[in-house]
């Protein structure tokens, strides 16, 4: 399965929307999932006019979830505000 598809793979349907970056169900990181689905095809512009989607997870408990890509915490290999160059 890829990612990309421009077609939601059939477990995206009962998904429901983790106010956490995280399985709603057991507390799993998205790191964990079994699948991985990124809707691409309708993009949402936030306030800051940058673009989020929506990051569909199957969680291995068996949840599928999803939650906007702009919530995503940042990695540790990421360089937060403030860091010097």
């Amino acid at each position: 399965m890829d990612a990309f598809d421009p077609t939601p793979p059939q477990w995206t349907e009962p998904a429901i929307h983790a106010l956490s970056f995280c399985c709603p169900r057991c507390g799993a990181s998205s790191q964990q999932a079994n699948h991985v689905w990124i809707n691409r095809r309708a993009p949402v512009i936030s306030d800051d006019y940058r673009r989020k989607w929506q990051e569909f997870y199957d969680c291995e408990c068996g949840q599928a979830w999803w939650a906007w890509s702009s919530d995503r915490p940042p990695q540790d290999w990421q360089k937060k505000d403030g860091d010097e160059p």
